[in-house]
């Protein structure tokens, strides 16, 4: 549209009409932070509204001239309104769970505000930077929005600055006002799609773990949902009268080693792509790993969530080529 700035020149205008470096949350929205304008069907009512009351002072109707004042003060009424919807609201968290490269990063902003005014109508969007807008229901005094921004490249994802509106109560201004949160986000390295096995483990240690099938008995443990019925201990569980079922030792194999040495025939990100692969088999094959770098210390070998955030975020974090 002729009328709508180009994203370039509105990235300056923007700089030019306030400048400001990211905060720190929480930030907290006082009067001075709070634009207010007119909507569209704002300016509607005010030119007829205009109307009315040049008619009512040319006929010198009095009860035009009359309906045209309350209306007139219910207009200028609303426009307070509609900051005092914004005025002392807390934008005080945001946080995402980490997402690999090239899937949309849904983004919680987490609000608050004094319970002894009703906010409602709130939005929180990126000033039309995309398509990310969300309700924020403050109805408890607390509420949270989730945004969804797409992903392109591994390492932090720096946010936009947020835009939190409303046109309520009457539909007649718009009032809003921004946050530019210091708070990046990590986005994962996306893993290569196909590729070899895990490499061999190494060492001497050799790992178990517990597979409902299998020929070393390890224990017996309640019947869980889901659990196939192959796998119940039918005489142990008439005698306790209890379902039973039985889980078995299988054995994993010694420690898998992540070597950035191993993948040197790669190129850079591919290296990357398929540490992270790894990373993800052998979580989910249950195996101990580690992760070796170039210029940062081994990590590992463990296995479990925080060992996998810990690989990935390492990896993610590594120079750009």
């Amino acid at each position: 549209m002729a009328d709508r700035p180009r994203p370039g020149l509105r990235a300056r205008l923007r700089k030019f009409a306030r400048p400001r470096d990211p905060e720190v949350l929480p930030a907290t929205f006082h009067r001075g932070r709070v634009y207010v304008l007119p909507t569209g069907f704002g300016l509607f009512f005010a030119v007829a509204l205009m109307s009315m009351l040049l008619g009512a002072l040319n006929y010198n109707n009095n009860p035009a001239l009359l309906l045209a004042l309350l209306l007139s003060g219910a207009g200028l009424a609303s426009l307070i309104a509609a900051q005092m919807q914004l005025t002392g609201l807390s934008v005080v968290a945001i946080d995402a769970e980490p997402i690999a490269a090239g899937q949309p990063l849904r983004v919680r902003v987490h609000a608050k505000a004094p319970p002894e005014r009703a906010r409602r109508g709130l939005r929180v969007d990126d000033d039309g930077d995309s398509d990310a807008l969300a309700p924020l229901d403050l109805d408890a005094g607390s509420g949270e929005a989730e945004l969804s921004f797409a992903t392109r490249q591994r390492g932090w994802f720096e946010l936009p600055r947020l835009r939190v509106s409303t046109t309520r109560p009457l539909g007649l201004a718009r009032a809003w006002a921004y946050v530019w949160p210091d708070a990046p986000l990590l986005v994962y390295p996306a893993p290569e799609p196909h590729g070899p096995p895990l490499p061999t483990g190494s060492g001497d240690q050799i790992q178990t773990r517990l597979h409902p099938s299998g020929d070393d008995v390890h224990h017996l443990r309640g019947y869980r949902s889901g659990d196939a019925r192959r796998a119940i201990a039918w005489k142990p569980s008439a005698r306790r009268d209890a379902l039973l079922v039985r889980e078995y030792e299988q054995p994993l194999g010694a420690d898998v080693v992540l070597d950035w040495r191993a993948v040197l025939a790669l190129g850079y990100e591919a290296r990357i792509a398929r540490l992270a692969r790894w990373v993800d088999e052998a979580e989910r094959d249950g195996r101990r790993y580690r992760l070796m770098l170039p210029g940062q210390p081994e990590l590992g070998p463990s296995s479990g969530g925080a060992h996998r955030h810990a690989c990935l975020r390492a990896l993610a974090l590594m120079p750009h080529a």
